[in-house]
């Protein structure tokens, strides 16, 4: 008996929940969320579940021009080390609190084709790959923050955590659970569509 909140799609033997919310509501209600991370693991294997579904994202030729690098535990420290590798010694303080708030870390890390036509495709399609995890990741009660700071652009920090030559960090997701009260007090708005559209 299929029940008002839930329906089953049978597909060769295999059950599939469909959830309530729809895309729509989930992109709707989906927030960066930078602060208010709570002390709960995210384990690489709920963030690689999550990836699995992510890579359905369009790319050109499928060339799936992507790969991750997961930062959490033991080794926060030491990627923390290689961000303050890149800044000031006045700033070495705040920043690493900053980072030791957030659970885990997930940089996203594309080939840079030196061909401007491939390379636009390859970097809108890893931002959609990237737009996908947000969203399955909000569904599982993951806030993430994409951030393209400027030492993911320094030699030291990309060297320091493995990133190659002919490489683009395209952004380092800051993931974990959150104090669902902070972003329930946030105010969202958006610009209806309708006034930037025109006619051609």
């Amino acid at each position: 008996m299929i029940n008002e909140r839930d329906s089953q799609l049978r597909l060769g033997g295999y059950v599939k929940v469909l959830a309530t919310n729809s895309i729509a509501d989930v992109i709707r209600n989906r927030t960066t969320v930078k602060t208010g991370f709570i002390d709960k693991e995210v384990s690489q294997d709920l963030v690689l579940s999550l990836l699995e579904d992510a890579v359905w994202a369009p790319n050109h030729k499928n060339r799936e021009p992507w790969r991750f690098i997961f930062v959490s535990g033991e080794r926060k420290d030491a990627f923390i080390d290689a961000v303050l590798e890149c800044q000031e010694p006045a700033k070495h303080a705040s920043t690493r609190r900053k980072f030791e708030e957030v659970p885990a870390f997930l940089v996203t890390v594309m080939n840079a084709d030196p061909r401007q036509k491939v390379w636009e495709e390859d970097f809108a399609a890893t931002s959609c790959l990237l737009q996908n995890f947000q969203l399955l990741a909000w569904e599982k009660e993951l806030g993430v923050c994409w951030k393209t700071p400027v030492h993911i652009h320094d030699p030291k920090f990309r060297s320091a955590i493995g990133v190659e030559p002919g490489e683009k960090i395209v952004g380092v997701l800051h993931i974990g659970y959150f104090d669902k009260e902070i972003t329930a007090r946030r105010k969202r708005e958006r610009t209806n569509p309708a006034e930037k559209m025109t006619s051609f």
